[in-house]
């Protein structure tokens, strides 16, 4: 066992190798099951942000658990991958959403703190609202109701805040203190390490789910030849989910090319940096939205409208010149001093949408040993440990399927 200093490192090919870290202690949890001749075995597909958390949750609550992944956690094929991720509230009226935020960044912090790595950066998030405010209106009302910290700006208060950007379009400004950007990557690679640390197994494969025979799935068939016999499987697939289940989840996930932009600013000027502008998000055209400085990567920028269909395996990853341009149209746009920015950086990553963008928490309709967490849609990074924490509470018997995330709600 590594002691309290080791950490755990992923090699290219999937192998463990040690280094310096601090680890992640066993929870209150892990007791329940020490007295048991025999703990639940628990195969976890996929280890992005979902099912990342998943393992971990199982792992601290007296699991044995394989995580599996065919690239590795945070690889740039992976709904999880890229740099930065945002971390708001801002929901309009979708309490549930505003609560597994909250405790989502409780469970980030937890775990910056016993890593000991930085992973969030607190920014604030400035939401500006057009004349269709309905959504920033409910958003305030439930943000109060939670008691979360958040201010109200004219559009003149919000200009003498911030004059770096042109408001013109704007009927008002909503702000949420405490939001902020995760750094994707390494929160992917600490959650592995601290599982790594707890005891859990990893292992870099790809998987296709078991054959189903009296409601339970059978043996995992993995990409090197061999099986993986579990209690439970939890396949956190993101893209991949519709073709791994073409007949229960199919086309309900369906991903789409997103284009992520990154430009220059002028040298020596902070006005565009974190420490003088926050996260911010335009409801206007193009649903743009942008992280300042994103950690001395740039200006980033990005739409958050729905993209065209993209293939997460096979299709190249390379910005188009219509994402270009319109993605430079309104940077100059609504930031003036940007006009003629250089475009230092693209990348190209995808939604994985749901119907109703909401996500899926639902157990196998076909195997009762078996389920299935997906849909992110564009917002479910942030989700990561609070939607851990629900699918690993299911798989152990602790709660039932929510109707909100369930499955069988997108067939109706």
């Amino acid at each position: 066992m590594p002691d309290k200093h080791s950490r755990t490192r992923i090699t290219s090919s999937g192998q463990v190798s040690e280094s310096p870290s601090s680890g992640f202690p066993a929870s209150r949890h892990s007791a329940r099951f020490s007295g048991q001749a025999k703990k639940p075995t628990v195969a976890v597909v996929g280890a992005g942000a979902f099912g990342g958390w998943t393992a971990l949750h199982l792992l601290r609550q007296g699991a044995r658990v394989t995580l599996l992944d065919g690239w590795g956690p945070a690889n740039p094929r992976a709904s999880s991958g890229d740099e930065t991720r945002v971390m708001r509230s801002i929901y309009g009226p979708d309490r549930v959403y505003v609560e597994m935020a909250q405790r989502s960044l409780e469970l980030w912090r937890e775990l910056e703190r016993r890593c000991q790595l930085e992973l969030y950066h607190r920014t604030g998030v400035l939401w500006l609202a057009t004349r269709n405010d309905a959504y920033e209106k409910a958003s305030l009302l439930v943000l109060k109701q939670a008691r979360i910290a958040v201010q109200t700006l004219s559009v003149a208060e919000a200009r003498k805040r911030y004059p770096q950007i042109n408001f013109a379009g704007v009927s008002w400004a909503l702000y949420e203190k405490e939001a902020g950007y995760l750094l994707a990557r390494r929160c992917c690679e600490a959650v592995l390490e601290a599982f790594l640390q707890h005891g859990g197994k990893y292992r870099q494969l790809s998987a296709s789910p078991g054959a189903i025979r009296n409601k339970t799935m059978q043996a995992l068939k993995l990409s090197d030849g061999s099986r993986l016999v579990a209690d439970h499987y939890v396949f956190a697939c993101g893209p991949w989910l519709g073709s791994l289940f073409p007949e229960i989840v199919g086309n309900r996930v369906r991903s789409t090319r997103q284009e992520v932009f990154f430009f220059g600013t002028p040298a020596g000027n902070s006005a565009f940096f974190e420490d003088r502008l926050p996260i911010w998000a335009d409801r206007g055209p193009g649903s743009f939205y942008g992280i300042p400085g994103s950690s001395r990567r740039a200006f980033k920028l990005a739409s958050d409208e729905r993209g065209q269909p993209f293939d997460p395996t096979h299709d190249d990853r390379l910005p188009t010149p219509a994402g270009v341009k319109a993605a430079r149209r309104f940077l100059e746009f609504r930031f003036p001093a940007l006009k003629g920015a250089p475009l230092l950086e693209a990348r190209v990553c995808q939604y994985e949408n749901s119907p109703d963008q909401h996500f899926i928490v639902d157990r196998h309709p076909e195997a009762q040993n078996s389920w299935i967490v997906g849909g992110g849609s564009g917002h479910g990074f942030k989700h990561g440990p609070a939607v851990g924490e629900r699918t690993a509470a299911l798989v152990l018997g602790k709660a039932a399927v929510d109707p909100f995330f369930a499955l069988s709600r997108l067939s109706k």
